[in-house]
């Protein structure tokens, strides 16, 4: 059985597994030469010893409760917690609750990108005599 990965533009759902946690695996949701989205599925008790990805990555935990160990710390992710690290960054991973996991991979780091019109108004600055209404956390 061959699986699809979603085509640019088509919605996917992430939603919690609940109920069918216990029953469901691991899935590719997106795959591109860029990047990759993976819902990843652990069991209770399960274990990934450290390893690295080829790329930089995101995981963000959308059900049950995880351990991630990187960068000589332990961090506890929960349902909508979120950690990134660059990349191939050594981490393991203990599953302390069944879980799913949103891991998005970059794997394209070539060059930049065009800007598209959000980069460019990021991109923007301010006059001299418009300064943004803060400064050193003071309003202004």
């Amino acid at each position: 059985m061959t699986l699809s990965h979603a085509k640019a533009g088509e919605v996917v759902d992430i939603s919690p597994l609940g109920a069918d946690l216990e029953s469901a695996k691991t899935t590719t949701l997106v795959k591109t030469e860029e990047f990759q989205v993976i819902r990843l599925v652990l069991k209770a008790g399960k274990t990934l010893p450290e390893h690295t990805a080829p790329g930089i990555i995101t995981i963000q935990c959308l059900e049950g409760r995880v351990k991630f160990n990187c960068l000589g710390e332990s961090h506890e992710l929960t349902a909508g917690r979120l950690l990134h690290l660059p990349h191939a960054e050594p981490h393991a991973v203990e599953c302390l609750e069944s879980a799913s996991l949103l891991l998005t991979i970059i794997t394209d780091m070539s060059g930049k990108r065009p800007l598209n019109a959000i980069d460019e108004a990021a991109d923007e600055s301010f006059p001299a005599s418009d300064p943004p209404a803060w400064n050193a956390g003071k309003r202004i």
